[in-house]
């Protein structure tokens, strides 16, 4: 069974602006201010109080001006800006402003796109146990985008992900133990992650799990289960769960012989979402 793994997270990128851990008494007066006059709605006193530290190096400063030029908040919007103060508070080692930049440059917003840039910071992001960088930078390995294909590299990141909880990590972590991608195939192991990221609600391992229950692999057949999970994954507006759940109500005595051969010509949706901008 193919999985579509070409298919990239959203660069969606959207952020409130929220401070980072503050370095030092000398200017957690200044970004604690500025924290509590964004939150009163007042930008114009945020910006006038993180700007002067952000020229002076300070990386938390830099970060937080970077999120309000990239959402617009008491200045215009503005992507190179954003890139501009991300990367300074990057080269300081913040690995939540490295993960950003890396966005951008995948998306190529604010600056031209270069996927080996993207790369690098992602790397930079995901050493450090960050892991919205360590999944991103798996889907780029998984797909070879900016970097030589390599599942196995791929699987190493994914696992990290998933292990710290991120549901979609978890997921494509199932899919390719399910297809045999990096690893050696195993259904038992593929139903595990896909049942982990499907009690927090991801779809697509709502849909997934679903169908292992229909076909019984690597669990035992079991219909009520898998029109369960078709059901939660159909709920949230997944097409393929929507129409597997229909497809249960309607067949009748013969729909084991129909929605098997439904099921065997689907092709699941991996889903490689890239992480948006974190705060």
């Amino acid at each position: 069974m193919q999985s579509d793994y070409a298919k990239l997270l959203r660069a969606v990128l959207t952020a409130p602006l929220m401070l980072a851990a503050v370095s030092g008494a000398a200017v957690a007066g200044p970004l604690e201010d500025a924290l509590a006059a964004h939150d009163k709605g007042d930008d114009a006193t945020a910006l006038r109080l993180i700007r002067p530290l952000a020229d002076q190096g300070n990386a938390e400063a830099q970060y937080n001006l970077a999120i309000m030029y990239f959402t617009g908040q008491g200045v215009p919007k503005d992507f190179a800006e954003a890139a501009k103060w991300f990367r300074p508070a990057a080269d300081q080692g913040d690995a939540t402003a490295q993960y950003n930049l890396g966005v951008l440059y995948f998306s190529g917003s604010g600056v031209p796109q270069n996927l080996g840039e993207a790369a690098k910071l992602y790397g930079l992001a995901a050493k450090q146990g960050y892991a919205n960088a360590q999944y991103n930078l798996a889907v780029m390995y998984s797909s070879g985008s900016g970097v030589a294909q390599d599942y196995g590299e791929a699987i190493k990141l994914f696992r990290l992900a998933a292990e710290q909880g991120y549901a979609p990590a978890q997921y494509n972590l199932g899919l390719m133990f399910g297809n045999g991608q990096g690893v050696s195939q195993d259904y038992a192991e593929a139903i595990k992650w896909f049942r982990l990221a499907a009690v927090q609600g991801d779809a697509d391992a709502q849909y997934s799990l679903g169908r292992r229950y229909y076909n019984g692999e690597g669990v035992a057949k079991d219909y009520a289960e898998a029109a369960k999970w078709f059901r939660l994954g159909a709920e949230q507006g997944h097409a393929g769960a929507q129409y597997a759940l229909g497809v249960m109500f309607n067949l009748g005595s013969n729909r084991f012989l129909i929605f098997r051969i439904f099921l065997d010509g689907q092709v699941e949706s991996g889903v490689m979402r890239f992480r948006p901008v974190s705060t």
